[in-house]
């Protein structure tokens, strides 16, 4: 494959500081590209200025803002933050539309997730559909939709639970299988489709993990790698995992969208539309994440405890 022209323009990216957009900068950093690094603390940003990108600090829900900031720029990364509520997840997706259309951006990558073809009842994977409906929207854009898998990073959650009480849970079905991806996974193909800018009008594409997973078979690999061979998967009833989930400081309509989320995936609907594939399967194994991030994450609670 022929290298890309090093452009003038730059890289915009959203969500610089979080799991993918880190990736993402770093990557076309990488190239050579010019990059533009979006976040609300420049102190944060600072490790990719050290790099060569351009800090720009504004809000997720500033359009005009973020329409500066998309100005002139080659492409852009666009993604939402973790939602709050249905109200602020749509007010967001509304302000970067916004801000798309207002700069005449003509081409982003932006994250989303698979199930994303149902409107309604889904959690945050409908506020992404609504999302992808309003950038899809805008003409004269080019935008490509990465509808990613389950994050295995969300297991992170249970690193607590397992040092105090011994068991893992969540609300999903013990034996469900679902996609399961490494968030460096779902950066570096965003990256690589953003150097490349091999994609016209809406499309979107699904990245599915290394393969489908159970979370009694997450238990068992993180068993193995923390050293706890005892360890076993438990299911909580919905009402528990809200109830916990408000405890660890989610805003109630928040974990009311998860719980709505965990049903639509043990229900069957919100499930992935793209056969497996060799585009759609990424390297990533369960077993290399919990090598590489959970095992050294849950060492460190250890140690801190």
């Amino acid at each position: 494959m022929s290298s890309p022209v090093v452009s003038n323009e730059k890289y915009v990216i959203l969500g610089a500081t979080g799991h993918t957009g880190s990736i993402v900068a770093d990557f076309l950093l990488s190239k050579g590209q010019k990059v533009r690094v979006i976040g609300r603390d420049a102190g944060r940003l600072q490790r990719f200025v050290d790099k060569g990108a351009e800090a720009f600090t504004a809000d997720l829900s500033d359009a005009a803002a973020l329409a500066k900031a998309f100005s002139g720029a080659r492409a852009a990364y666009l993604l939402l933050p973790p939602a709050k509520s249905p109200e602020e997840q749509e007010r967001d997706s509304d302000a970067v539309a916004k801000a798309v259309k207002d700069s005449g951006l003509r081409y982003a990558v932006h994250l989303s997730s698979y199930g994303a073809q149902v409107a309604k009842g889904a959690g945050p994977v409908s506020g992404l559909h609504s999302s992808e409906q309003k950038l899809n929207a805008i003409s004269g854009l080019s935008v490509l939709h990465v509808r990613a898998a389950y994050f295995m990073e969300n297991n992170l959650a249970a690193i607590g639970m397992i040092h105090h009480m011994g068991i893992f849970g969540n609300a999903l079905i013990p034996d469900l299988k679902l996609p399961m991806i490494a968030t460096r996974d779902v950066g570096a193909y965003a990256a690589q489709r953003l150097l490349n800018l091999d994609f016209s009008g809406k499309q979107t594409r699904e990245v599915l993990g290394e393969r489908d997973l159970s979370m009694t078979e997450v238990a068992t690999v993180i068993a193995r790698g923390v050293g706890n061979p005892d360890l076993r998967y438990q299911r909580f009833p919905y009402e528990q995992v809200q109830q916990v989930l408000t405890q660890l400081g989610v805003p109630p309509k928040g974990a009311a969208m998860y719980i709505e989320m965990y049903k639509s995936i043990n229900e069957g609907v919100l499930v992935p539309l793209e056969e497996r594939s060799k585009e759609n399967t990424t390297p990533t194994s369960i077993e290399q994440f919990v090598q590489d991030a959970f095992a050294p994450a849950f060492k460190k609670k250890a140690s801190s405890v």
